[in-house]
């Protein structure tokens, strides 16, 4: 973690995490450690301990020391992608262990648990974390149990998971090893800017940084953090040995995206919350989520929930509750379509929003998870419906969004 005192708001530490001035000329952005070696000042005797970029390299270390200071965490890991992330925790696990999951996840991350790790020996198990979690994972924890593994909120269904109650629920467990099994969170809906899960109870907090964090679509990373020496370790090592670490160009963008963090998630937040509102107040919207909405039909079930643990800034600061929004239009329309033609129809007539996979960027998003990022868990019990859109509410003039997803939405 770098020097910047613990009583500085996150904004101030979204601007200086990782940014410290280049101790060589004085560079007030970072440098860009473009190299895949480093000479050394003798046989064995790396300078400053930098041998080669896989293992080590100064841009990249920026990153890390950043997003672990952002989330309240001693040691920052960084890799390749989201995904990349993904299979370096799972390697945690022990062929012979397993892992509690939650029910609703990324596609690539089930893609991940079932045709990889499944098949060398670690056993997954998906449960609703959303409702009770003590009583989710007393039913589902095991003397086999490595890891409790969930997204708040989720992907695509926007279930929020009280991760404090998980923590209380695992606390007195003797899982794998005879340990405590320990909580990852992915955190990449929400980012630091409105949750911080390591304060919360948990083990192990990571992003695709792609998404919030970069916040710009133009890179493709992913970060862990965690608190505990021995986890970021095994990580390190793990990092180093598989080798799927983002390059230098990558990891500048990453910081550059951090230092507006703050003020990016407030205005998808803002926009998101008036896209719901509008959405919930159509009759043609058969279902929709977005943790911001605690009243009407569409009332988030677990609102209560969210608002305790998303805050903008940290705990001091408003609840704000991201800016992914999903909804099934109700079948009929204009046109008698069913509900599935029309969530295409909306996907593809959008005029602002444009019809792409990933989230998170200051653009605004929309698809159809079912045939695109949600592919994966097709004809399984985490299948999502046919008929779900999924919103990522970019920075773009809340009208101008409200008015052109609402015309789609008339002419689907």
């Amino acid at each position: 973690m770098s020097d910047h005192a613990p009583r500085d708001a996150f904004a101030t530490r979204a601007v200086h995490a990782g940014a410290e001035p280049d101790t060589l000329a004085g560079a007030v952005s970072p440098p860009i450690y473009q190299t895949s070696t480093y000479a050394q000042d003798g046989v064995g005797r790396p300078r400053a301990g930098y041998e080669y970029a896989r293992s080590q390299n100064p841009t990249r270390e920026r990153l890390e020391r950043a997003v672990a200071e952002l989330e309240g965490g001693a040691f920052g890991v960084a890799f390749a992608s989201g995904s990349a992330a993904t299979a370096t925790l799972a390697e945690l696990v022990a062929p012979g262990e397993e892992i509690v999951v939650g029910d609703d996840v990324y596609g690539g991350t089930f893609r991940f648990l079932e045709r990889v790790a499944r098949p060398r020996g670690v056993a997954t198990r998906y449960v609703d974390l959303a409702g009770d979690p003590r009583a989710a994972l007393g039913a589902a924890l095991t003397p086999r149990t490595r890891l409790a593994w969930f997204e708040t909120p989720s992907n695509p269904l926007l279930k929020v998971t009280d991760i404090a109650a998980v923590a209380a629920a695992v606390a007195g467990h003797a899982g794998a090893r005879g340990e405590r099994p320990l909580i990852v969170v992915d955190n990449t809906f929400a980012s630091p800017a409105l949750q911080r899960p390591l304060a919360l109870g948990a083990d192990v907090v990571f992003h695709s940084a792609t998404k919030y964090l970069g916040g710009h679509s133009d890179t493709v990373s992913g970060v862990a953090v965690t608190g505990n020496p021995a986890v970021a370790e095994r990580l390190r090592f793990l990092q180093n040995a598989i080798g799927a670490v983002p390059g230098p160009h990558d990891c500048f963008l990453v910081l550059r995206g951090l230092r507006t963090l703050p003020l990016r998630v407030e205005r998808h937040a803002a926009n998101a919350l008036a896209v719901a509102r509008a959405l919930a107040a159509r009759d043609d919207v058969a279902w929709l989520r977005y943790p911001g909405l605690d009243d009407g039909r569409h009332a988030h079930p677990q609102a209560g929930v969210a608002a305790r643990q998303m805050r903008l800034g940290g705990p001091g600061g408003p609840p704000a509750f991201g800016g992914m929004v999903s909804f099934v239009p109700a079948a009929g329309g204009r046109r008698g379509r069913s509900a599935r033609e029309r969530a295409i129809a909306v996907a593809e007539g959008t005029r602002l929003w444009t019809l792409a996979e990933s989230l998170g960027g200051v653009e605004s998003l929309v698809e159809v998870p079912a045939v695109m990022t949600h592919a994966s868990v097709a004809d399984s019990p985490l299948e999502v419906p046919e008929a779900l859109v999924r919103l990522s509410v970019g920075i773009e003039d809340a009208d101008d969004l409200v008015a052109d997803l609402l015309r789609a939405l008339d002419e689907a």
